[in-house]
């Protein structure tokens, strides 16, 4: 082994350190070759690489890398020892030495505070913190600061953080709740409140925690408000009145809150007031709510601790006795008011309300002094052109409510101020002056509502438009039909002929009548039996008005001209209807088209009724053509007979749409099998029967099948269904089906005529295995095969086979034979011989016409 002096310390090295020895005395310098010793010396006992470590620094002092490693290896060889262990003050005093090069470097100083934190050394470990703090520049404070609020907050030492926070914002101002916040735990609540309050000043506070400025002061809030007896440095209710000024949509809270710090520091009475003049200035339904509840629950609480005090104690107090019956007093007092309260927060949110203020009215009910301050302060305060409702409605419920108490003159003194109102609208006017002539007819003071209605009516001074908006309603309310109705009204009931007819004239000359005015306007003439100056009003009224608001008064006019003279103004009628129908639209014409009918039917000329009945057949909107024409066949049918409906029917076949004309055909078909003519009615079918699609209209086939079976044979019921057939291809659209129709009917042998729409078709099935069966026994019989036919039924006709000259025989056939003439007339005399049945003809078929004409006859 070898000797080697160093600091002052026989060592004994070993013989696998000598390399790096010898490494070491020839660089000494060297932090590598340090470094490589330290590491190969790792593994021996811990002295042995502190002494290494040590040597190393004496050489290379100023070497951050090998202080650090040597004070992160003393510091890992404390583990597990006692905080009392004489060796942690060995590792403070290379953390000192160290310091003397390396004061600038901030992880040093990191190290060295941790640990002395976990030393529990309080102010030695503080003075370090200060020592770190003024050695390293202020860029690198923010590195130890968290270090020293850590330390802070594992010792209760609020007197020593305090001071140190206070240090801390001045660098950080931003981290004020975290002060606040260690404030709040130790329960230095006056000062938490302090630097609250001057966070919530800061219009450019960011807070750390997302919490936005209103959260603050609601924090702020609730820390004044609930520790009264610990913050004395602010006045809490300047605070919370200006948080009321600012957030305005936490009023209820805020208010709360305010109440709350009065409460807790018990002053009752104040805190009663502060809820009274919360819930005087709220202005929204929440707000009201929160403070109303809580001030419910105060007063509650507050009746329940006087009443247990009495019930504790064996003795009853009359002070006692009286303090209960007050707070009783104010909790039902509140209770009743609460209506009240809304009303009064809903109106102060908009004191244009015009429903609120009758609610309000409603709620003072068998108050007459409130009712009457109520109706006196809605009136000046409701403005017209901002108000909710009718503002209008205000002054007459104010005028009923002095009727209704018999002050009639005071009344009266209402509605004439409500007239003088700048309504926004002439109708709101109005309907004060047709409410103020009620009044007076409730009264039985007929005359002074005729002269109410009159001065309401006058004409002013300077006309203006009824729509002019530039002009007061003053002005324009003698345009008013509301008025005007209202007047013509009390002039029928209680006014004479006279001036009531100048209302009505006056009412037109305005021309602002309305169809009901001149109708009423009419019959108010009848009823004084001036029939032609009623007529000549309705004439106004159609010169006044066009279609369709002129359709009642024509109704009206018509129905009543012919009530007066019936048929006696023949022509003036017939003038009245033709001017009528001349301009009348399609969808208004039907009525008067029966009317004028029934006119000619009852006074005039059958013909001109049948013309009258064909016009409206015409002039009759698309919905109404089916219904006229069945009322202008029935009408031919009872004047002309049945036989002069077939043109009529025609007719309407050829206007009306296919579903209408389908059963036009079906009824005509109907009439003409009644009428004995089979072949017409047949015609008709098959006429219908191209707009018919028998997948759809099942009914008129259904129908034509039932006549061929009662009134046709073989032939015509087959050339029913070959039509049939036809009009089937025809409604199908599908172009394949149709061509393998074409192709299977070409090879059956059949015409074009003959088409199906398929081989289920059980007729041409049978008739194709007839022609098969018919081949087959010609030529076992060694004949020659028949030409393919479709004909399978008896003919009426004989048909001759193409290409011979030989007769087709029928042998169905009856062979009546030729009969001479002599056969003839013995024919003709037996004939005469036999008596003959007669049956008489149905008067349907002549009509009302033939009855007239056997009358005659009789």
């Amino acid at each position: 082994m070898t000797q080697i002096d160093s600091l002052n310390i026989e060592l004994d090295v070993d013989e696998e350190d000598v390399p790096f020895e010898e490494e070491i005395l020839r660089n000494a310098y060297s932090v590598k070759h340090w470094l490589r010793y330290i590491d190969h010396k790792k593994k021996a006992p811990q002295y042995g690489v502190n002494i290494v470590y040590e040597r190393a620094l004496k050489e290379l002092p100023g070497s951050y890398k090998i202080w650090y490693n040597y004070l992160k290896t003393r510091r890992k060889q404390m583990k597990g020892k006692c905080i009392t262990d004489l060796m942690f003050e060995e590792v403070n005093n290379a953390f000192e030495r160290s310091l003397v090069f390396m004061h600038k470097m901030p992880r040093i100083w990191m190290d060295y505070c941790s640990f002395m934190t976990m030393q529990c050394k309080i102010t030695r470990t503080r003075q370090i913190f200060d020592r770190a703090l003024r050695a390293l520049p202020i860029t690198q404070h923010h590195r130890i600061w968290p270090l020293y609020l850590d330390f802070l907050q594992s010792f209760h030492i609020p007197e020593t953080a305090l001071r140190v926070y206070r240090r801390y914002l001045k660098l950080f101002p931003e981290n004020a709740e975290e002060y606040i916040e260690y404030l709040t735990s130790v329960d230095r609540l006056d000062e938490a409140a302090q630097q609250l309050a001057s966070v919530v000043d800061q219009e450019h506070f960011v807070s750390k925690h997302g919490k936005s400025n209103h959260q603050l002061w609601n924090e702020l809030c609730e820390l004044i408000s609930k520790n009264p007896d610990k913050v004395h440095s602010l006045n809490v209710d300047a605070i919370i009145r200006g948080g009321l000024r600012r957030y305005t949509d936490q009023l209820g809270h805020l208010w709360n809150s305010l109440a709350d710090y009065y409460v807790r520091s018990g002053l009752f009475e104040r805190a009663r007031d502060i809820y009274e003049e919360a819930i005087q200035t709220v202005t929204t339904v929440r707000d009201f709510s929160q403070v109303f509840d809580a001030y419910a629950q105060f007063e509650e609480l507050n009746l329940k601790k006087w009443m247990d005090k009495v019930s504790g104690s064996s003795t009853g107090d009359e002070d006692t006795d009286v303090n209960i019956e007050i707070r009783f007093a104010r909790f039902e007092y509140l209770m009743e008011r609460r209506l009240l309260l809304l009303n009064s927060v809903l109106l102060r949110q908009n004191p244009h309300n015009v429903p609120e203020w009758h609610k309000r009215v409603k709620l003072f009910e068998g108050k007459p002094a409130e009712i009457i301050k109520t109706f006196t302060e809605a009136v000046q305060t409701v403005q017209p052109r901002l108000a909710v409702g009718k503002i209008h409605t205000l002054w007459v419920e104010f005028a009923k409510f002095y009727e209704a108490n018999g002050q009639l003159q005071d009344a009266r003194v209402v509605m004439e101020k409500a007239t003088q109102v700048d309504y926004v609208k002439v109708d709101d006017l109005a309907s004060v002056w047709c409410e103020w002539a009620e009044m007076e007819i409730r009264q039985e003071n007929f005359s002074d509502a005729l002269g109410i209605m009159h001065r309401a009516t006058a004409m002013p001074k300077k006309r203006a438009a009824y729509y002019d908006e530039k002009e007061p309603v003053q002005m324009r309310v003698y345009k008013s039909l509301k008025v005007w109705s209202m007047y013509a009204d009390l002039e029928e009931s209680f006014g004479t002929y006279k001036s009531c007819k100048a209302v009505y004239d006056r009412i037109i000359d305005l021309r602002i009548c309305t169809p009901q005015i001149i109708i009423n306007f009419g019959m108010f003439l009848e009823e004084h039996n001036y029939f032609e100056e009623a007529f000549r009003a309705y004439e106004k009224g159609i010169a006044l008005f066009k279609w369709p608001y002129v359709y009642d008064i024509w109704n009206t006019y018509l129905t009543k001209f012919l009530q007066r003279y019936d048929g006696s103004k023949l022509e003036r009628a017939r003038d009245l209807f033709e001017q009528c129908l001349e301009f009348c639209p399609p969808e208004y014409a039907k009525c008067f088209y029966l009317l004028y009918a029934k006119l000619e039917e009852e006074h005039g000329l059958a013909r001109n009724a049948m013309a009258v009945y064909e016009r409206g057949t015409g002039g009759v909107e698309a919905g109404e053509q089916a219904a006229m024409f069945n009322i202008y066949i029935k009408k031919a049918a009872e004047i002309y007979g049945l036989p002069r409906t077939r043109q009529i029917y025609e007719k309407a076949i050829e206007m009306l749409p296919e579903e209408s004309a389908r059963e036009m055909c079906m009824r005509f078909a109907e009439m003409e099998t009644k009428l004995g003519e089979v072949d017409r009615a047949r015609a008709i079918y098959a006429h219908c029967s191209q707009m018919c699609d028998p997948r759809v209209t099942v009914d008129f086939w259904g129908a034509w099948k039932e006549f061929e079976v009662r009134h046709g044979n073989e032939d015509t019921m087959r050339e029913m269904l070959r039509i049939r057939r036809s009009v089937q291809a025809t409604y199908n659209t599908q172009v394949n089906m149709m061509a393998a129709q074409m192709t299977s009917s070409s090879v059956a042998g059949g015409t074009v005529a003959d088409l199906a729409p398929g081989a289920k078709d059980g007729m041409r099935m049978l008739e194709a295995k007839a022609i098969e069966m018919n081949a087959e026994g010609a030529k076992s019989n060694g004949m020659q095969p028949p030409v393919a036919s479709n004909i399978m039924f008896v003919r009426g006709e004989t048909q001759g086979l193409p290409g011979q000259g030989e007769k087709v025989v029928n042998p169905d056939e009856i062979d009546i034979g030729e009969e001479s003439e002599g056969e003839e007339e013995e024919d003709e005399e037996e004939e005469a011989n036999i008596p003959i049945q007669q049956k008489s003809i149905p008067a349907k078929v002549f009509g009302g016409l033939r009855k007239d004409d056997e009358e005659e006859d009789n």
